[in-house]
């Protein structure tokens, strides 16, 4: 047994609070290292004076995944008292172990004050992210590119939509029109959540160099046309998420030309990181900035009076305008203390919005139910495309990194996590999958099956191709000779089956096979069991299935055929199938 891999920490993804009466206990242990895994538990102040000791009640853990270096195992609890001191039976084929907070054990301590402890499952910290968005698929769009719905408001020198390659100066004229225009195509395709990237006024194309958070940019369009939009999408069941840059501001935002202009004397000095006076902005920057860009000035959100006008700005759109989202741009690099006040602010006006951070990495700090709902799960994206498109993992290597990400997080926060395959930072997934189209439906199999609320990168539904930025933001294409429609029925497709089957609970991997590139998983859900058949290979298959499940009747939910399993099922290259057993 080895005891330097063994690991609990009675809190965050650990030790957690999953609804108000059940506590999820989480250990690791070394990968194939221990056989079982039993929790010792009873309340801290159930003592038994007959027998002088403290009450104890034993439960097994179930091993819930492992990765490449470690084993995870579970188990679901509902204390009658809402308290709990706890410790791990821990078993070899060589001996047993108690595992508890102050140590390795060869016989169980008597004094629960040598467990873990979880003092009380207080209602107020439980995780509570909106329930609608599990329910809900997201659908990106970059306003300036997705459709021109009014010429009139073009900024200047807009060329003619989808006439050239896009650049990161050009403007096409895309508008809230334009979306109001192909607010039912959304529907018929399955959407209910549009994430629109920034569309405040800016100087770029992107808009993420802000001049005015309270300010529409005018090539949109304006604040009325904005409550139309908002209104029109909330009256065919879709939910709206603005784009919030409060890391950082734009160049002509006013504060900044101010400083620029009075330097030392301006009121607003400590709105920036500026490190020395005159303010410089060649040959680089005298004050911080996103990245190295000194266009985009970074902002002081310790500074109590940008605070103020930071979250202002922030309940302003909801107070006004009923937005239901914000997504947080470049949010790690934020304060902890802004994202705590920032959230207190936005829910007293609307509890049930969702708080989105764009975070690369691991977030649980940000993940803790004080600051965001959910982060852009950037490393289960790569995951899927190192895996699928660019072939660069193995079978084992994908599952590992997928288990590794669901163990990163409780269960609660997988539920709501944001789940996409690309988006304007990145290249396209057809491209990434050298616009083999039989790899990108296989990734959204994926995308569309595990826990998370997915996104859909506009285009990608009609296959769309480019490479990252600026080539990711090409015009929408609306002439539908040019869609790809075989893609856009798929995806249609995998939303409605997403949405009749509900496959959002954690998977669990039952055969992975690396000589053929091919993987088998089950999902639970509460319409029933489903197995999920990946071959990720570009040559034919025979998949062999999981001895439980032979000889039982399935049904594949793509196909409609019914059948009796036997021992393997063949697949095509990149193919997949969805049987219902």
């Amino acid at each position: 047994m080895i005891k330097e891999a063994i690991f609990h920490r009675p809190k965050n993804e650990f030790a957690y609070a999953y609804d108000e009466k059940t506590l999820h206990i989480r250990l690791r242990t070394k990968k194939d290292d221990i056989d079982s895994v039993d929790l010792i538990y009873g309340d801290p102040f159930s003592f038994n004076h007959e027998e002088n000791c403290w009450e104890t009640s034993t439960l097994r853990l179930r091993k819930s995944g492992a990765d490449d270096l470690f084993d995870y195992w579970i188990c679901f609890i509902q204390p009658e008292y809402r308290r709990l001191r706890y410790g791990f039976v821990i078993r070899d084929n060589e001996s047993t172990q108690y595992y508890t907070e102050k140590g390795f054990y060869s016989e169980a301590p008597t004094d629960s004050g040598y467990y873990f402890s979880f003092p009380f499952l207080n209602k107020v910290d439980v995780f509570s992210p909106p329930d609608w968005v599990k329910d809900t698929v997201w659908y990106q769009i970059f306003p300036e590119r997705f459709a021109n719905g009014d010429p009139k408001i073009n900024p200047e020198g807009t060329q003619e939509w989808g006439s050239t390659e896009p650049t990161p100066t050009n403007f096409f004229g895309g508008d809230f029109q334009g979306v109001i225009d192909h607010l039912d195509y959304l529907v018929d395709l399955g959407i209910n959540g549009i994430y629109f990237t920034p569309i405040f006024k800016a100087y770029s194309n992107h808009k993420y160099d802000t001049i005015d958070y309270l300010e529409i940019d005018p090539q949109f369009g304006d604040k009325d046309m904005f409550k139309k939009l908002v209104q029109a999408c909330h009256d065919r069941g879709i939910k709206v998420m603005l784009d919030a840059v409060f890391n950082h501001s734009g160049f002509y935002f006013e504060p900044f030309q101010d400083v620029l202009e009075k330097g030392e004397q301006s009121k607003y000095k400590d709105w920036f990181h500026i490190r020395n006076f005159p303010v410089e902005t060649a040959p680089k920057a005298n004050y911080d900035t996103f990245a190295f860009v000194p266009q985009m000035p970074k902002l002081n959100t310790e500074n109590e009076e940008l605070k103020q006008y930071l979250l202002s700005v922030a309940t302003y759109w909801i107070e006004e305008f009923d937005i239901d989202g914000w997504r947080l741009d470049v949010a790690n690099e934020v304060d902890h203390a802004f994202w705590k006040d920032f959230r207190k602010a936005v829910k007293a006006v609307k509890s049930d919005l969702y708080i989105l951070g764009e975070i690369w990495h691991d977030s649980m700090p940000w993940l803790q139910g004080d600051q965001f709902d959910a982060v852009m799960n950037y490393p289960f994206t790569t995951a899927i495309t190192e895996f699928i498109a660019k072939e660069k993992l193995t079978a084992s290597e994908f599952t590992q990194q997928i288990n590794k990400v669901i163990h990163q997080y409780p269960n609660n926060v997988n539920e709501v996590a944001f789940n996409l395959l690309g988006s304007h930072d990145t290249a396209r997934i057809l491209t990434i999958s050298h616009n083999n189209k039989a790899k990108v439906k296989l990734q959204k199999v994926v995308q569309f099956s595990l826990p998370g609320t997915p996104c859909i990168y506009y285009g990608d539904e009609i296959g769309m191709a480019g490479e990252t930025d600026p080539g990711c933001r090409e015009c929408m294409i609306w002439d539908i000779e040019k869609q790809d429609q075989d893609m856009y029925t798929f995806v249609q497709r995998i939303i409605q089956l997403r949405k009749d089957y509900k496959f959002t609970s954690n998977p669990e991997f039952l055969s992975v096979c690396d000589k053929k590139n091919s993987i088998v998983y089950r999902q639970i859900s509460e319409k029933g069991v489903f197995l999920f058949f990946l071959n990720s290979s570009s040559e034919s298959q025979s998949i062999s299935i999981p001895e439980g499940y032979q000889h039982l009747v399935s049904k594949n939910v793509w196909t409609g055929e019914t059948q009796t399993l036997k021992k393997d099922l063949t697949l095509s290259p990149y193919n997949f199938a969805i049987l219902k057993i």
